[in-house]
């Protein structure tokens, strides 16, 4: 990269001092920029007039920035920039909106500082030098501003889950207790509704991460699933802790979810967050048996190794029923599968090609097809287990598909280690 032109911090000053002279008109418009961009910082007076003061604010350092040459490792955010954090955050708006606000207003004050510069006529090697410090200043500052903002509003979306939920929380757990409940009393104080079809979630994250934004991140990835799996409102959301919730997806009349659907959306929102479902329940008892079964499987894929980031309660309820006594089970599976419970490649591979063959209803066709496989291959690999088992696949079919989607789900947690 070239040497920087020696008098492109003097011609940046320039720049920034006739700028900061329609200081007020610069923050107004583009504060009516964002605005007009973003629909969902629109609507609320207070938001609003902080978001001014938020402009105002940034333009105004990032010009002080420009006009006297300062290094920007000593700036963490103007206070109005993270009072507006803490505003959004509060209101549940989301932290992209406010990231795209910043994104959308440096391009409008870029706008502003390019056409000032053109109106000084430096020559084209001075103006080439005083953009591209422009730029590089500019997006230093917002890189920098932006980390700190987000920090604010994922410790300030924490602490309002925590302490506004409280009173949500109780009456959540009254019903949960089966107590007497009035369904119009209970609908009108969790501002959710009983009477539909609910899908009940436990989400979690394995440590407390930096700066303290777990609870907001499971929020915003709860409210992502439900607006992706096309919920008519919004979900009931209830912090247990600082990493880990309970949330209920409302479903309206619909009772079918798509669960690889659902396990995309996990997998795709945040690779340290791990989500387990219920199945779909109605009404006040579907909204407990859908929660039970969800905690069921949470306590199946907490001791599971390696941990699924999805797991949903239709596809491993046996399991989840029977792993209260993790030892009683790996002692079951030792039973049933024998020296195929062994933590190795080679058994691992005689496992996927059992439970795919069981799945198939015994199709040596349908197995070779799934596993893209000769279908003399899965026959090998078939024979090959039934020897080291010692009974054929097919005696021993309820049992066997049970304890493989044991290990299928819990791993090394229920497999011998494999012998030297």
């Amino acid at each position: 990269m070239a040497a920087e032109h020696p008098e492109a911090a003097k011609q940046l000053s320039v720049v920034a001092e006739n700028v900061g002279s329609h200081l007020s008109e610069v923050g107004r418009d583009i504060g009516e920029y964002v605005i007009a961009e973003i629909p969902e910082l629109r609507g609320d007076p207070t938001v609003t007039k902080i978001l001014q003061a938020s402009i105002a604010e940034n333009v105004a350092t990032l010009l002080h920035v420009f006009e006297n040459d300062m290094p920007l490792d000593k700036i963490e955010g103007p206070a109005a920039a993270l009072e507006y954090a803490r505003r959004l955050a509060q209101r549940g708006i989301s932290l992209s909106a406010m990231v795209r606000a910043y994104r959308i207003g440096h391009w409008r004050f870029l706008q502003w500082c390019l056409d000032e510069l053109n109106r000084q006529n430096a020559d084209e090697d001075l103006a080439t030098a005083t953009n591209r410090r422009m730029l590089q200043v500019s997006f230093g500052y917002i890189d920098r501003v932006t980390e700190h903002v987000i920090v604010v509003y994922q410790q300030e979306r924490d602490h309002w889950l925590l302490s506004q939920t409280a009173a949500r929380a109780a009456r959540v757990r009254d019903i949960l207790t089966e107590k007497d409940v009035d369904l119009n009393w209970a609908e009108s104080a969790l501002g959710y509704r009983l009477r539909q079809h609910h899908l009940g979630l436990v989400a979690w994250l394995p440590t407390l991460t930096g700066g303290g934004e777990g609870l907001a991140r499971l929020d915003r990835i709860t409210n992502e699933i439900a607006q992706k799996l096309g919920c008519p409102a919004r979900p009931l959301f209830v912090p247990r802790d600082a990493i880990m919730s309970w949330a209920w997806l409302p479903l309206g009349s619909h009772s079918d979810v798509s669960w690889k659907q659902l396990s995309n959306l996990v997998e795709q929102s945040d690779p340290s967050v791990h989500l387990c479902a219920g199945c779909v329940g109605y009404g006040i008892e579907g909204f407990r048996s859908t929660h039970r079964q969800a905690l069921r499987t949470q306590e199946l894929a907490a001791v599971a190794n390696p941990a699924p980031q999805f797991t949903n309660f239709s596809h491993v309820g046996p399991i989840a029923l029977m792993a209260t006594n993790v030892g009683e089970m790996r002692a079951w599976v030792w039973g049933v599968l024998g020296p195929l419970a062994v933590d190795d490649e080679n058994s691992a591979r005689l496992r996927e090609t059992m439970q795919i063959f069981l799945g198939a209803g015994c199709s040596y066709t349908a197995t070779a097809s799934a596993q893209i496989l000769h279908k003399n291959t899965v026959q090998y690999r078939i024979r090959k287990a039934e020897e080291i088992l010692g009974y054929p696949v097919q005696q021993g079919h309820i049992d066997l598909e049970v304890a493989l989607l044991a290990v299928e789900y819990l791993g090394s947690t229920l497999l011998r280690a494999r012998p030297e």
